[in-house]
């Protein structure tokens, strides 16, 4: 893989040559803050082609971080929702064993009160 990139760089940098070489019109150039009198047209097309490839991944690294974050904050979504439902079923037999000691107990003090009926004296 790392031989195939090096052959396309290559390749990359021998087109960006030829280009360079063979649109060697001067003209001049408006930059809005500047104005360059002399360019080759090779040159200039080459500027504006990697100032168009640096631009363009560095929005596609944003556009790419706001789907991450995306993707992330709906898993997230998910994990609190699963939460939530083991958190529920939790506090639900939680109760249920409260509920089921308080019978439990009720029962107990039932039957002691009946075994031995205080005298009222």
């Amino acid at each position: 893989m790392r031989y195939v990139l090096v052959v396309i760089l290559v390749v990359l940098f021998g087109y960006s040559l030829a280009m360079v070489l063979q649109n060697g019109t001067e003209l001049s150039v408006d930059l809005l803050f500047t104005q360059v009198p002399a360019m080759r047209l090779g040159l200039l097309l080459l500027l504006t082609l990697a100032l168009g490839i640096v631009l363009g991944l560095l929005i596609a690294v944003q556009v790419f971080r706001v789907f991450q974050n995306n993707w992330e904050i709906k898993r997230l979504r998910k994990d609190i929702d699963r939460l939530r439902k083991e958190q529920i079923q939790t506090a639900q037999l939680a109760a249920a064993e409260a509920a089921a000691h308080t019978r439990h107990e009720k029962t107990v003090l039932d039957i002691d009160a009946n075994e031995h009926p205080s005298n009222p004296l």
